[in-house]
């Protein structure tokens, strides 16, 4: 694999020491550790419980500030808030605001990093697309099972299209199909030339998926390499053929024991995994259109993630920055005069009236009349006892 001069993660001589109240040394979650990660690796960061993987990964996300060494991130520093914009994170427990529904969360998260409303609308759609989530869209998150929330989770990382993604546990909680379309999905985004952190404790997953891996034990690099190196057995030798027939294999087994000369050898028969056979037991249940009321199949890869769209992101900034530019501000105001409607004529004005009401126009007109008529007496009445008044008075 071709290897750029700035790595996306460059770690020289990290050093992380928790104190206690008096400043005291009280552990050294990481102790001078050097590594690098490249662009398009998918590496796994693997290691027991307190072995400094998580104190790792919150230096990277800025969380925590190194006590020694240096660390750069995209070629920044960990705290920039450009590095961050460029990084998608799914942390070991998806903490979500349950009254919020799956939709929301991601518009939420979207918002965060300034998307249009359109273009978050877009990507919320392709995203719950994505992680089988479409059907739930307007259910709470409070609601979910944790596999259904994993997933949300997964989503909102992936909702800035990141350069850089780290996962943390991404298979915890789901079933098998779900584990399996969270290694597709990242086997395409490495195709995309997305950079891959994983931690998880599942090493199954990681030898699937991981270009590389990294082995820390009491804050240090215990073993680092690609899994090639360092999972390839080379004074054994493995050959497997098509079956064959008895007195072939008879032959076989007796050319074997006079080479190994007392040696022991073991022939047994392929076996696929466990995950393998799940797996095409339920692609058959799909074939067959079986029902089910749990978690459907994700669907394809979001269009955003797979496709470069940067030349919209130009064109779109291009015409923001001509709308707010000097030149068009400078050109003269045209003042339009202000339109004066001349008045409707009383007709018309009665005509309309009929039209809402649905009433003749006769018939307002003598309404009219009876009313001016009525007020007209109600009038008299009152100027008949003021006059009363005033002549008592005198």
């Amino acid at each position: 694999m071709a290897q750029q001069s700035t790595p996306v993660v460059s770690a020289v001589g990290l050093t992380k020491v928790f104190r206690d109240f008096w400043g005291r040394p009280k552990a050294k979650a990481v102790n001078d550790v050097d590594f690098e990660i490249h662009e398009g690796e998918v590496v796994g960061l693997l290691g027991p419980n307190g072995s400094g993987k998580s104190t790792t990964v919150k230096m990277i996300l800025g969380l925590l500030y190194p006590t020694g060494g240096s660390l750069s991130v995209l070629g920044r520093s960990p705290r920039a808030v450009e590095t961050k914009r460029e990084i998608g994170y799914l942390p070991e427990e998806s903490y979500l605001y349950k009254y919020l529904t799956a939709e929301e969360t991601l518009d939420f998260f979207g918002a965060l990093f300034n998307l249009s409303k359109a273009e978050r609308r877009r990507r919320i759609d392709q995203l719950l697309e994505m992680v089988g989530m479409a059907h739930a869209r307007r259910r709470r998150v409070g609601e979910f099972s944790k596999g259904m929330a994993r997933r949300i989770g997964l989503a909102q990382a992936m909702i800035n299209d990141p350069a850089f993604l780290i996962l943390d546990e991404p298979t915890s909680g789901l079933d098998p199909l779900g584990c399996k379309e969270v290694k597709d999905l990242i086997t395409m985004l490495k195709k995309r030339g997305k950079t891959v952190v994983i931690t998880s404790h599942l090493l199954s997953d990681i030898e699937d998926i991981c270009d590389r891996v990294i082995i820390l034990y009491g804050g240090r690099v215990r073993a680092t390499g690609t899994l090639n190196e360092l999972l390839t057995v080379n004074n054994e030798n493995r050959i497997i053929t098509p079956a064959l027939p008895p007195p072939v294999m008879n032959r076989l087994v007796a050319l074997l024991r006079e080479n190994l000369q007392g040696e022991e050898f073991r022939i047994d028969h392929p076996r696929r995994t466990l995950e393998e056979f799940f797996l095409e037991v339920i692609n058959r249940a799909k074939a067959e259109s079986i029902e089910t009321a749990g978690v459907v199949g994700g669907g394809k890869i979001a269009e955003y993630l797979s496709e470069e769209e940067k030349s919209n992101a130009v064109l779109d900034a291009l015409m923001s920055e001509s709308a707010a530019s000097p030149v068009a501000a400078a050109e003269p105001a045209v003042v339009e005069e202000p339109i004066v409607a001349a008045e409707p004529t009383a007709p018309v004005l009665e005509e309309k009236l009929a039209e809402l009401t649905g009433e003749s126009a006769a018939a307002p007109e003598s309404k009219t009349e009876e009313e001016a008529q009525k007020k007209q007496e109600e009038l008299d009445a009152v100027n008949a006892k003021l006059d009363d008044l005033l002549s008592s008075r005198k």
